[in-house]
């Protein structure tokens, strides 16, 4: 199996590291016990490998694969294949595949268990900076990396996932590739990239952005406008030297593991993280579980003064307290939360949050863009009615593809979208296997 991952990286220009203490380095001290095949459940497997995409020492990408087995190390066959992109924040494990260890949920509990187990070939990729160490100070070696960056090594893990395929016996079948938040813009940066290419070497079969937009529609000149302004504050930020961060300001990540640490440990004390009265006045300081729990269902309340994506953007969804603030998780459970945030990546770069917000302006030219419209593969947009939602629809218009399907998952008329399924409730929701998973399988099988 390593030959065979080493002979696909060369072939794609990249090579493949070593394995072991190196592995877990690399993902940090919340995953000590990285290895390259880890058995999940069953004849269920996940694989990871690194790759070093460039000359630097953080130019290091991770590829996984989760898959049934024949047998250990040897994937079945399968049809049908998804690669899968993160957001901001988490990488592959945390986002898609948070019940591998998980004390609050069973292993198959997890977006890429769930289409493993039904039989779906899924391949992921952790960015460049989801792999830097935490105890990391200088970061100007993130200065070149941009969305560009990203979409490049998409499109060189794309490239290894369809080598393994092939030389697993994958002769036909399709690879669709999925974005979710930041990834599903970084995915369509690798779309307009791979629109250059003749229709025979391209390598996606199938698009499915999750809960994103890169674009807004006309009517929705507000949230444009709120881009424009976060552009603004972040690229005065990145002028003034600051690399990596983002809405939540320098080391979002290591601030989101300790508020989820606290929260899972000393629920009911006082804060440490923030001041008095910072709710309002009176209201004195927060418990480490009532910071932990707004954050989640109120996200803007961490990015502000900064305008949100769209109004009442939330990770999670919650029922509200005397004062309106988020106070119990209505679709995702606690603990599951709370170990979530615990699974942040430390560090990311700034550089594709500030170009994100460039596109999303729309009066500042990208170059991620241009051959949009020669796209046509099939697309699936899933969106959560709490989260970007809607709002994200308009961006597939963008694209050339005349099958597109709209998932919204919504739970509550639409006057109360503050309080409905989130942005994370689509992977980590007790339900979302029946509202989410399921409707994706179903399209990866016809399409």
């Amino acid at each position: 199996m390593r030959h065979a991952v080493s002979r696909a990286a060369a072939l794609q220009g990249v090579e493949l590291l070593a394995a072991g203490e190196d592995v877990a380095a690399l993902l940090g001290s919340h995953n000590p016990s990285a290895s390259e095949r880890v058995v999940l459940f069953d004849n269920v497997a996940h694989y990871r490998y690194r790759l070093r995409v460039g000359a630097g020492e953080h130019d290091v990408v991770t590829l996984h694969r989760v898959v049934k087995e024949d047998w250990p190390w040897w994937p079945s066959r399968a049809s049908r294949a998804v690669f899968m992109v993160h957001g901001d924040g988490w990488g592959f494990e945390a986002a898609f595949l948070s019940s591998a260890g998980s004390a609050h949920v069973p292993p198959e509990q997890s977006l890429a268990a769930y289409l493993a187990k039904e039989g779906v070939d899924v391949w992921g990729i952790d960015l460049r900076w989801a792999g830097v160490h935490q105890d990391t100070q200088d970061f100007r070696f993130m200065k070149r990396w941009t969305l560009e960056t990203h979409a490049s090594d998409v499109g060189v893990g794309l490239g290894v996932a369809r080598l393994m395929r092939l030389a697993g016996g994958n002769f036909q079948g399709t690879m669709h590739l999925m974005g979710w938040s930041r990834g599903a813009v970084v995915s369509y940066a690798y779309l307009n990239q791979e629109a250059r290419l003749p229709r025979t070497l391209r390598q996606v079969d199938g698009f499915i952005p999750v809960d994103m937009a890169v674009r807004f529609a006309p009517e929705h000149a507000q949230q444009q406008q709120w881009a424009c302004e976060r552009y603004a504050a972040l690229s005065e930020a990145r002028q003034e030297g600051q690399l990596e961060g983002g809405l939540l300001g320098p080391a979002p990540g290591v601030m989101l593991q300790t508020m989820g640490q606290l929260a899972a440990l000393q629920p009911n004390e006082p804060s440490p993280l923030v001041q008095d009265d910072i709710f309002g006045p009176g209201t004195g300081r927060p418990t480490n579980r009532k910071l932990a729990i707004v954050a989640a269902g109120a996200t803007s309340v961490l990015s502000a003064p900064l305008q949100p994506i769209v109004p009442a953007y939330h990770l999670f969804g919650s029922m509200p307290d005397a004062l309106g603030l988020p106070e119990q998780l209505t679709f995702t459970q606690d603990g599951y939360m709370f170990e979530f945030g615990q699974r942040a990546a430390p560090y990311q770069s700034l550089n594709e949050v500030v170009e994100t917000e460039a596109w999303a302006c729309g009066a500042i030219d990208v170059p991620y863009d241009d051959r949009l419209h020669e796209v046509k593969v099939p697309v699936l947009y899933v969106g959560a009615a709490g989260g970007v939602g809607r709002y994200g629809v308009h961006s597939v218009s963008l694209l050339g593809s005349h099958d597109v399907t709209v998932h919204i998952v919504s739970t509550l008329p639409e006057a109360a979208h503050p309080l409905d399924y989130g942005h994370a409730d689509l992977f980590l929701a007790d339900d979302a296997r029946v509202r989410v998973w399921k409707p994706m399988l179903q399209w990866i099988r016809t399409h």
